[in-house]
C-alpha cells in the first residue's frame, strides 16, 4: 500500500494533457516495442450458395417456414450484389482519380518545361548581350552623358571626332 501512495495520480484536464501523459509513459522505456494496431479488414460477403434447395419463394405451395428461408437467401444475395457494385464503383473512381493525377502531373511538367526553356533562352540572350558589350569599346555606345546612342548617331559622332582632330591639327 505504501507503493500506491507514493505514485502521483495525474488526472488530465485537457486532451493535450492526456497525450502528454501517454508520450511520457512511452518514453519511460524507449526499448519496449510499441504495438500499432492494423486497420480494420475489408468485409467480404459470403459467396453465393451453389445449390438453393428452397426455390418456392413466397408462392403458394411453400410451407410457413419456407418464406423466412427464402427471405434470408434473398437478403444475402442483394447484399452480395450491392457489395460487388460498390467495389466496382470504387475501383472505377480510383482509376479515374489516378488518371486525373497523372494528367495533372503531365500538364505541370509541360508547363515547367516551357517556362524552363523560356528562362534558359532569356539567360542565353543576356549572356550574348554581355559578351557583345564586353567586346565592344565603351566609346562606341556611350556619349558624353554615359547614355546609349543609336548606331547612326555613333557614325555622326565619329565624323565629328575626325573633324575635331583635323581642327586641332590645323590650329597647331
Amino acid at each position: 500500500m505504501a507503493d500506491k501512495k507514493d505514485k502521483n495520480v495525474v488526472v488530465p484536464k485537457k486532451i493535450a494533457d492526456l497525450q502528454r501523459i501517454k508520450v511520457e509513459k512511452l518514453m519511460k522505456n524507449p526499448d519496449k516495442p510499441v504495438v500499432i494496431p492494423e486497420g480494420p479488414k475489408e468485409r467480404t460477403p459470403k459467396p453465393p450458395p451453389e445449390f438453393i434447395r428452397n426455390v418456392w419463394g413466397s408462392s403458394a405451395g411453400a410451407g410457413s417456414g419456407e418464406f423466412h428461408v427464402y427471405r434470408g437467401i434473398r437478403r444475402r444475395e442483394y447484399a452480395r450484389t450491392k457489395f460487388i457494385e460498390e467495389k466496382a464503383k470504387k475501383e472505377e473512381e480510383d482509376e479515374a482519380y489516378l488518371k486525373k493525377v497523372e494528367e495533372n502531373k503531365r500538364n505541370a511538367e509541360e508547363k515547367t518545361a516551357k517556362k524552363r526553356a523560356k528562362r534558359q533562352k532569356k539567360k542565353a540572350k543576356m549572356m550574348a548581350n554581355k559578351k557583345l558589350k564586353k567586346n565592344e569599346t565603351p566609346s562606341e555606345h556611350n556619349d558624353d552623358n554615359g547614355s546609349e546612342v543609336d548606331e547612326s548617331d555613333s557614325c555622326n559622332n565619329e565624323n565629328d571626332n575626325q573633324e575635331e582632330v583635323k581642327d586641332k591639327s590645323d590650329q597647331s
